[in-house]
């Protein structure tokens, strides 16, 4: 009866290290893949609809332009 408590036992800490050695963390890596053309066809969309102000459509098009320079 010992031996089956001890041999449960062992089986119960080999699983337990097994199943937390398998949780490691997943770091997933996203790129945007949208050109300048596309987000300012965005943008101008956006305003055409009236979505965004004329002053908000301006801003948001001069830190486009200025990010890609």
């Amino acid at each position: 009866m010992k031996d089956r408590i001890v041999a449960f036992l062992v089986c119960f800490f080999l699983i337990g290290t097994i199943v937390t050695g398998c949780g490691g963390t997943t770091r997933v890596e996203t790129t945007n893949s949208v050109t300048l053309g596309q987000q300012l066809t965005d943008l101008d969309k956006a305003y055409k609809d009236g979505v965004i102000t004329e002053k908000e459509y301006h801003k948001a098009k001069e830190a486009m332009l200025k990010q890609y320079k």
